[in-house]
């Protein structure tokens, strides 16, 4: 393209928003025309970082869309308000990433999709762990028919607790207060583990199997003493060739991006012909064929442009290059927030549900 993608980003409710700007920040085909949010001093960090002048700071979102003009906007608010964003967005015709999860609820993702298919505009839904090498080197594995047909996946993911870090990683020793004040401890605003975090499993477990569905759903959510949410949740998939599981949890001992906590947050993958175990951020994953039965060590490929990361991805799709049916498409992550939402359902009810439709 001859001139740069214009991008922005509103609202910044998840931190999240700080390590996508930097993306678009590096991108040499990308302009960060804009962002946007009512508080200004949660855009303060960006703004120094990135050097954005006061005139591409907004705190009205149509301001921002009407003078800025982007190609592409990304979105990081509460997950319950994700449909509202979308659909706010899309009257102005612009591509749209959401950060994960897809939405608080089956209906808010459908009409996320709806609106923007009414645009004919992108709509994608960003989880970052489909950008970690061990887990595109597990895709391609699965996809050359290394371990045969996917009979079961398993997965365990989490971390410290969303108020321990801030973008980049950065650190932080949050307190009671914190928690009170924010909004991934409350309920009506889609916070909880459950909804934050089972959504990499269902979303990047779909991806693995190809897009199967499961048929019915059973979770255990247990949420402290103090809180209205979760902070750990397990879930049990049933699918017509078995058994998958996946677990969240709020409160690991140490974040998997510095210190792998037990149990390692990761993916096992059994197939008819051998298992994969991949955890995250490792250099290696562990590969064990029926020809081959003792568990070997192998590399995993450094990650290239433009598959490294969101935006390199999203700006090569809007440059023509193909939407791949992976965890960014709606396609798959709708089943992904089906298996959510039926196992919210299930939590709730104390049983096992059929899968949300």
């Amino acid at each position: 393209m001859s001139t740069p993608w214009r991008i922005a980003g509103i609202n910044f409710d998840h931190m999240h928003m700080g390590d996508l700007l930097r993306m678009v920040h590096e991108h040499p085909g990308a302009e960060l025309v804009g962002i946007c949010d009512e508080q200004p001093p949660r855009m303060e960090t960006a703004a120094r970082n990135f050097q954005v002048p006061r005139e591409r700071i907004f705190t009205d979102y149509r301001a921002c869309l009407e003078r800025t003009k982007p190609d592409l906007v990304i979105l990081c608010p509460a997950a319950a308000e994700h449909g509202l964003w979308t659909q706010r967005v899309a009257e102005f015709g612009v591509n749209v990433m959401v950060e994960k999860p897809f939405a608080a609820s089956l209906a808010e993702a459908d009409a996320m999709i709806a609106a923007q298919r009414a645009t004919g505009k992108l709509l994608a839904i960003n989880w970052p762990l489909r950008w970690v090498a061990c887990y595109v080197a597990t895709k391609r594995l699965i996809d050359d028919g290394t371990i045969g047909e996917v009979i079961e996946f398993h997965h365990y993911g989490g971390n410290r607790g969303p108020l321990f870090h801030s973008a980049d990683k950065i650190e932080l020793t949050p307190t009671a207060e914190d928690k009170a004040r924010s909004w991934f401890y409350k309920r009506d605003r889609g916070g909880g583990s459950l909804l934050d975090y089972a959504g990499y499993g269902a979303t990047l477990g779909t991806w693995f199997q190809g897009g199967r569905k499961p048929i019915e759903v059973t979770c255990v959510a247990d949420a402290p003493a103090g809180l209205e949410v979760d902070e750990h949740s397990v879930i049990v998939c049933r699918y017509a060739q078995g058994l998958s599981k996946i677990e969240t949890r709020w409160g690991t001992f140490t974040d998997p991006w510095t210190i792998q906590p037990q149990p390692l947050c990761g993916f096992t993958i059994v197939g008819s012909e051998g298992t994969i175990a991949a955890h995250d951020y490792s250099e290696t994953i562990r590969v064990q064929t029926r020809a081959h039965p003792q568990p070997a060590e192998w590399p995993v490929e450094e990650l290239r442009p433009p598959f490294q990361n969101p935006i390199q991805y999203l700006l090569h799709v809007l440059e023509g290059g193909e939407f791949e049916r992976g965890p960014l498409h709606p396609e798959i992550a709708r089943i992904g927030q089906q298996i959510v939402d039926s196992a919210v359902r299930s939590a709730r009810e104390r049983r096992t549900v059929a899968l949300v439709e």
